[in-house]
């Protein structure tokens, strides 16, 4: 039988979710987790295996992750979040699962996906986000020209070429990606950024996140964001920043599929964003 679960992650201990040799990932973690539960390790006729709807990287969070495996036994729904649940750290929790048909897959099932970016700026960082949101130092009674930053997100809104937010190992087959929305949230000392779309490049948000900040700060025009897409050359986009406030925060399925929303209520990011 086919098991969806839906996750949440603090992505600052792992080396990101795909599994490694030093056994330091979300999937390894979870994939253990999951073993163990099972527990007569005599009935896999092959290691549990989960695919997930999204590759996040080192240090980047998970409010909403999706994945499947296909599990040799049978148990209820709850019973799998409470007894795999009972095997994670700290760290990672399951809050939904759910048996679904053969055919539903996390990863190509999916049809959208929201990332939210949490930045914390100003004069002093703040030792109570650290690992949890990005930061950037201001001076003091300085803060971002929102109006440019809005301005810059029609640019990179439809379908395009995004190459030059593209991270030169990414695996995509093509960089053609489309977006459908991007969302700015400003609440001194936090600006958000919440970006939606079918699918995303490897680094693609952090290099977003990383040229809108310098338009916001005034070292690039507004216009410049459509230079860097037009030029499709990922020497003319911002550095990547770093991956501290990255959180997948939503993952989308087709309704027949039956795939719960994610578990957003003890987010501590603003509902207007999480939809909480």
């Amino acid at each position: 039988m086919r098991i969806a679960l839906g996750l949440q992650y603090d992505g600052s201990p792992y080396s990101g979710w795909q599994s490694q040799l030093n056994g330091n990932t979300v999937q390894d973690v979870l994939e253990s987790a999951i073993t163990a539960f099972i527990g007569d390790k005599s009935s896999l006729a092959l290691p549990i295996q989960t695919i997930t709807a999204g590759r996040t990287d080192t240090g980047v969070h998970a409010l909403g992750q999706v994945v499947h495996f296909d599990a040799p036994i049978e148990r209820e729904d709850f019973s799998w979040v409470r007894g795999i649940n009972s095997f994670l750290p700290k760290s990672i929790v399951v809050n939904w699962a759910k048996q679904v048909p053969e055919e539903f897959s996390a990863r190509f099932s999916a049809y959208e996906r929201t990332y939210i970016y949490a930045l914390h700026a100003g004069p002093c960082r703040s030792p109570m986000v650290d690992s949890r949101a990005g930061y950037l130092l201001l001076p003091p009674q300085s803060w971002f020209d929102i109006e440019a930053l809005r301005a810059a997100t029609h640019y990179l809104i439809g379908e395009h070429d995004f190459t030059s937010f593209r991270a030169s190992e990414c695996q995509s087959k093509t960089p053609v990606k489309t977006i459908y929305s991007i969302e700015i949230l400003s609440q001194e000392p936090w600006l958000y950024f919440c970006i939606r779309g079918n699918a995303f490049l490897h680094h693609m948000v952090r290099n977003i996140v990383g040229s809108f900040l310098l338009i916001g700060t005034g070292k690039r025009p507004t216009e410049w964001m459509g230079e860097c897409l037009a030029a499709k050359d990922r020497n003319m986009a911002a550095p990547t920043f770093m991956a501290d406030g990255l959180y997948l925060a939503k993952v989308a399925y087709p309704e027949e599929f039956g795939i719960p929303g994610p578990w957003l209520q003890n987010s501590w990011l603003p509902a207007k964003l999480t939809g909480a």
